[in-house]
């Protein structure tokens, strides 16, 4: 994976290398006269997104199938003259039911980032910065149709990254470029059965040739390396938002030079004040992270674990979205 790596590690380069170049240009030109919005600025949202697919008579043959996401968000943004707090919370969960078949998730994301920044010169548009972030799951995962032995629970994995270092944007909180030498990374695995076969990268436990443990796996691990961020939030046209946020991660001991990566990118269509349609891509490729292959497809008798591989996720929904912070207002004007 280290060909993929360092390519999208050039990419990030040569864009921040253009922009910081030339800063009145591309993105900045076009947004160098509006003026910084100061203060606080919130955003509360709840939503439910639904599918549902239902065959009578159908000569081509079809599943009845029904399946929703529930999502909230939440996000609270200060601004000053020479530095701004920027905090985010998501969460997401899903369920599929289809004829014949049990329910199973189809989502569950908890994830809260905080950073903080701190402008000297007003001029530069450079940032002293330091950011965290922490990252798991509600419910239980499954390698399904196998529903005894869970691959992952809440806090198995959970992710938390802290660091510090230096951000670029002059519009901030929708254009970023960030960089910290020192980041610190902790993958929480808080469950035996896991934690015991070593998964999400902890050490797993130690055996005797009797099959006897010796040492329990380790629940926590953790990794000094760097962290590269991008970030980008705009308006494309009216009621359509993008949104884009980019991590590249490599640890300076255990494997410096195989880069982590966690890509999502998302596009907001809003129909109208209730309704909203969403397209989103969530690519992931993790070193510590192996995958396991059943060695016999037929019989599902033994499998082995293999190197990492590039995870890709993508969701389309419809769904309604309620605004808690303009039914707030409302309550309280009228």
């Amino acid at each position: 994976m280290k060909n993929y790596s360092w390519f999208i590690f050039g990419v990030f380069v040569l864009s921040s290398s253009i922009l910081f170049a030339q800063p009145d240009s591309l993105y900045f030109q076009k947004k160098k006269n509006e003026p910084v919005k100061l203060g606080w600025r919130t955003i509360k949202e709840v939503g439910l997104n639904l599918n549902q697919v239902s065959f009578t008579n159908w000569n081509s043959g079809g599943t009845n199938s029904i399946s929703g996401i529930i999502t909230g968000k939440a996000e609270a943004k200060y601004k000053q003259e020479k530095w701004y707090w920027n905090s985010n919370f998501n969460i997401r969960y899903g369920l599929n039911k289809q004829e014949e078949l049990n329910i199973r998730k189809t989502e569950d994301v908890i994830e809260v980032i905080s950073n903080v920044g701190l402008e000297k010169d007003p001029k530069s548009n450079w940032f002293y910065s330091a950011k965290f972030s922490f990252n798991s799951q509600l419910a239980n995962g499954y390698n399904y149709p196998n529903r005894d032995e869970p691959i992952s629970q809440f806090l198995a994995p959970g992710y938390m990254f802290f660091g510090a270092g230096m951000e670029y944007g002059r519009f901030i909180e929708r254009l970023s470029f960030y960089a910290s030498p020192f980041t610190l990374k902790t993958t929480f695995v808080l469950d035996n059965d896991l934690a015991n076969r070593g998964a999400f990268g902890v050490d797993p436990a130690i055996y005797d040739l009797e099959g006897n443990m010796l040492r329990e796996g380790k629940k926590v691990r953790q990794e000094l390396g760097i962290l590269l961020t991008n970030k980008f939030e705009e308006e494309l046209f009216e009621n359509i938002k993008v949104s884009s946020l980019l991590r590249l991660y490599t640890d300076y001991i255990n494997s410096f030079g195989n880069i982590d990566i966690e890509w999502e990118l998302n596009l907001d269509m809003k129909v109208n004040k209730f309704v909203k349609a969403t397209l989103g891509s969530h690519l992931r490729y993790d070193d510590d992270i192996k995958v396991e292959v059943e060695i016999n497809e037929l019989t599902n008798e033994e499998s082995v674990i293999v190197g990492p591989k590039l995870q890709w996720k993508q969701i389309l929904g419809v769904g309604v979205v309620v605004d808690l912070d303009h039914i707030i207002k409302s309550n309280s004007s009228s």
